[in-house]
């Protein structure tokens, strides 16, 4: 028999995803070696990589396998999470995706491919729905404004009283009060921003606000326990002694609940999950964040506005991007550099399916449910410890454990809150054969609740002050959509307007736009991962138990770290955790002097940003000619400062995309004084398979999932952001107060609000790098430091590279110097980020880290010819810059200050320009087959600024 199978097992290419995940073949190989002048990809990493700093971690990696295989030993995994029907609540809920919208959006790489919207001209379609998800959170809350999302609920409330201390100059208290019936993972994520901001916690019954002097507070609307308490007597209170009250408010209830806004709330957080959005295990959804007027220039996040192009046609942009962290650094209003645009889309056009009317039915049966259920419950002798609810009920019982335990064995999870009670969560997915089951749990017979349900139709369990008064969703857009046939056209007609990667390369320097492979993105919607409840007990989740230890071997592997924490849910929340693991371990050595960060002047905005949230004092550090750290300065800095220095941050390839040969020597440097080597992990794109940071001086490093482990953008999210340590801080890193982490302490603090952070997403990186294996991670590197290489070559005789290497080569990314042009004709950056757009690409970094710069980045995904259509792009724009600078063109006037190019430039009939319209559209022979046009002109960034609006405009605007 062996005999008969060994041909057919020698057909089976366990590489073969390799080649699919990597850009060029062997001959394009060849072809790119020889114009770099080196034979080998192995001479060209030899001049690349230092040699000490090699060091291939990753050889203990399993080998590569197909897709086919990779995905059947995940679906084994899989299957061993017992998904239960869950009850617990808590905030998460079950719910169904619609499926025009699970097919057209999340499993759609038009939507998940895309890049944040920096680049509006080509991202209106991304932007016009997260406007759309800004006006649905407008209504739901009653605010006067809100962000594009945020992480997730718990971060939110975080960030509201970061906020409510920024904007309160009323109150000289240090303080924060935090209501009583806050969910506990909540409660845990403010205790350690408060830790660390220096703020103390106050958590009491709502009805002792009066006896406390804080500069905020937070309330739960409804309780996590279920209790929907008349919040306007408490925000009365709050009010009167100069207190910012937050809301954390459930969105669907908010369809029958009134709202906060109009009951007085200053700020209003919450989580979307349950409108479409599984609850994966924790993640990703999307939190919200809604706010007064008159505190937006303190506001964390991205928000969406509505400004004009050049022609005075509207369009949408973010606004106000001088709150920023890559402008502030360090006076930043937080460290979030991105949001959940994927998650926040996702829950607005559920919204926008549904309709108003929709949500109200599904909001009104829940709570129809939920009485029914309770009458039940009280008819059979048990007692509710709230008389007003939305859809949880506090259950009083003395057998509560039992009971939860008994539940169990009928396929459900309920929440045990102590030990004389228990909590039941209903949600969109309950049927009245769900309640007659739960009814079965407490009474060991059966029940019949269609009768009843008649019953208690017309009781109130919402007190009637509570009952919201006036139309939701009443603009068109949310009103429009309710056929599949219509929704299927609005979706398609927004994803036409944007780039994403199934269009053309995202060079984009620092952000590593690479292949999100369809094999690795398929695991994400198997309900096996989706429907699984955070805090189902674990011994019900060992499909996911399997999955992260394994994937944390494979990152250990990749970093040469000891342990992983895989609880951030974006790379920023990565840098705070592992800044926070690096104070927790020298206050354990009572070591407390240490309060000083230095960090190099290239470094991501989000360093410092982080860096003073953890309390730290940001001493930068100067970078040579060459864009190295200057190790002179670092030397005088550490001989300044020894050992209250707590760490240094330090982005390796460097920002500005060269392997420092002198990286041993900082990290020696560093720990010469005691101090900690924090490495940004965003370059992981250039080291995986060559070098390791826990190998060549790292202590810490965070990962960026969403760059170098093929999790999707998403448009600007989600993202995940893991970090790394080495074994002395592996005590010192985030925990969980409700689903204990195995190896952790939750004195150290939580970071997200899931205790492993976005869970459901994490397959995508096990696929990836399980099909790669140990050889093929180690090809990606090398070939993504190729095709830099390559792109650098070309375009280095049109365009001076800022810096290279010691032998002439860049890391995975290079630096384009434009400051000489625009000296010699005036043409900016920006001009030419704008004129891709015309030759069909969005464009590389923009002005980071040097101004006047572009930065590229075209990892290993790309072909050969994929490489050439960008190069042929950008030394068509010099040819153009130089008619500007000969003359021959106006600088007034020319296709690079005019651009982008829409269809309705090139169907003027009034055309008064020096270039045709085919140079205009179309200056390339391949642009001839294909075109992806801009859907507006070059928008006006002071304009909407100005002129602020971050709502939905008037539905002729919308269709014009």
């Amino acid at each position: 028999m062996s005999n008969v199978l060994s041909p057919l097992a020698e057909m089976e290419n366990p590489t073969e995803f390799i080649g699919r995940h990597i850009g060029p073949d062997s001959t394009q190989t060849q072809a790119m070696l020889k114009t770099l002048g080196k034979n080998t990809l192995e001479e060209l990493i030899t001049a690349t990589v230092p040699a000490q700093i090699r060091h291939e971690a990753t050889r203990t990696l399993q080998a590569p396998v197909t897709e086919q295989a990779a995905l059947a030993e995940l679906k084994t995994m899989a299957n061993k999470n017992q998904v239960l029907k869950s009850y617990i609540g808590t905030g998460y809920h079950d719910t169904y995706t619609p499926t025009v919208i699970l097919r057209n959006v999340l499993e759609n790489p038009g939507w998940y491919t895309a890049y944040t919207p920096y680049q509006p001209e080509i991202a209106q379609g991304r932007l016009e729905g997260l406007l759309n998800f800004q006006q649905m959170i407008l209504d739901l809350t009653g605010m006067d404004l809100a962000n594009a999302s945020m992480l997730d609920e718990a971060t939110a409330a975080a960030e509201a009283m970061a906020m409510s201390k920024r904007v309160n100059k009323k109150s000289k208290s240090n303080a924060y009060f935090v209501a009583n019936d806050v969910h506990p993972q909540t409660l845990a994520v403010i205790k350690t921003r408060a830790e660390h901001f220096g703020f103390d916690i106050i958590c009491d019954d709502p009805a002792n606000l009066e006896a406390h002097d804080v500069f905020g507070a937070l309330v739960q609307y409804t309780g996590t326990t279920g209790q929907v308490r008349d919040i306007a007597a408490f925000i009365q209170v709050a009010q009167n002694q100069n207190t910012l009250i937050t809301v954390a408010a459930d969105i669907l209830s908010l369809v029958l609940l009134e709202a906060p806004g109009k009951l007085g709330a200053d700020i209003v957080i919450g989580c979307n999950q349950r409108f479409g959005i599984p609850m994966g295990f924790g993640g990703p959804h999307a939190g919200f964040f809604a706010f007064r007027d008159a505190y937006k220039r303190s506001s964390p996040g991205r928000i969406i506005g509505v400004s004009i192009d050049t022609h005075g046609k509207q369009a949408l942009r973010m606004a106000m991007q001088t709150r920023e962290q890559h402008i502030r650094r360090e006076k930043a209003n937080s460290n979030i550099c991105t949001s959940q645009v994927l998650l926040a889309l996702l829950s607005t056009f559920y919204a926008m399916y549904h309709g108003p009317q929709g949500l109200k039915r599904i909001a009104t049966r829940v709570n129809l449910l939920t009485k029914t259920l309770a009458s039940s419950l009280q008819s059979a002798g048990f007692s509710l410890k709230h008389a007003e609810y939305f859809d949880t009920l506090h259950v009083e019982a003395s057998n509560a454990q039992a009971l939860c335990a008994r539940a169990v064995t009928h396929g459900m999870n309920f929440r045990l809150v102590d030990a004389n009670s228990l909590s039941i969560s209903l949600d969109e997915t309950t049927t009245a054969e769900d309640i007659d089951a739960v009814l079965v749990v407490f009474t060991q017979a059966p029940a019949n609740t269609r009768e009843l349900s008649t019953t208690v139709a017309n009781s109130h369990s919402i007190p009637a002050a509570l009952v919201r008064s006036g139309a939701i969703l009443s603009h068109p857009v949310f009103n429009s959509f309710h056929s599949e046939t219509d929704m299927l056209r609005y979706l398609k007609r927004l994803e036409s307007k944007d780039i994403a990667l199934n269009h053309a390369m995202i060079p984009l320097g620092s952000c590593t736009m690479k292949l999100n492979a369809t094999a690795e993105m398929i695991p994400v919607t198997w309900p096996e991962f989706g429907r699984m409840h955070p805090f189902a007990p674990i011994d019900q989740a060992q499909g996911y138990s399997q999955l992260f230890e394994q994937l944390q071997e494979m990152l250990k592997a990749c970093t040469g770290y000891d342990a992983i924490s895989l609880q951030p849910n974006a790379g920023s929340q990565g840098e705070y955790a592992g800044l926070i693991a690096i104070k927790k371990y020298f206050e354990s050595k009572g070591e407390d002097q240490r309060t000083i960060c230095l960090i190099p002047a290239s470094a991501h905005g989000t360093n410092p940003a982080s860096a003073q949230m953890v309390n730290m004092k940001v001493v930068v550090v100067k970078c040579d000619d060459e864009g190295n750290v200057d190790m002179q300065d670092l030397s005088a800095k550490v001989e300044q400062f020894g050992n209250q220095i707590a760490a240094l941050m330090v982005t390796y390839p460097s920002t500005h995309g060269v392997f420092e040969e002198n990286i041993r020597d900082i990290s020696e440097l560093m720990h010469s004084v005691g101090a900690q080597v924090y490495v940004d992990g965003a370059n992981m794109n250039a080291l995986v398979g060559l070098a390791a940071p826990g190998e060549f001086g790292g202590d810490v490093s965070h990962l960026n999932l969403h760059k170098t482990f093929c999790i999707p953008h998403g448009g600007g999210g989600p993202g995940m952001g893991p970090i790394g340590v080495k074994a002395h801080l592996a005590p010192f890193v985030a925990g969980h107060p409700i689903q204990p982490v195995p190896n952790t302490d939750t004195a150290n603090g939580t970071i997200s609000a899931a205790p492993w952070g976005s869970a459901s997403i994490l397959p995508i990186s096990w696929m990836y790098i399980r099909m790669m294996g140990n050889t093929g991670v180690k090809q990606a590197t090398e070939y993504a430091i190729l095709n830099a290489n390559y792109m650098a070559e070309r375009l280095k005789a049109h365009f001076p590279i800022l810096y290279a290497g010691r032998n002439g080569f860049v890391a995975h990314e290079c630096l384009l110097d434009l400051r000489p042009l625009k000296a010699a004709s005036g043409i900016s950056e920006e001009d030419i980020a704008k004129r891709l757009m015309d030759f069909g690409f969005h464009a590389p970094t923009m002005s980071f880290p040097v101004a006047g710069t572009l930065m590229i980045e075209p990892t290993e995904s790309e072909s050969q010819g994929e490489l050439d259509r960008f190069c042929d792009a950008m030394i068509a724009i010099r040819q153009e810059i130089a008619k500007v600078e000969s003359g021959e063109w106006p600088k007034d006037n020319n296709p690079l200050v005019k651009a982008p190019h829409t269809l309705d430039d090139v169907m003027d009939s009034q055309w008064a320009r020096p270039y045709t319209r085919d140079q205009a559209a179309r200056p390339l022979p391949y642009l001839h087959n294909h075109k992806v046009w801009p859907t507006v002109n070059r928008i006006d960034n002071v304009y909407g600024d100005r002129n602020l609006i971050c709502s939905c405009p008037s539905i002729e605007n919308y269709m014009d």
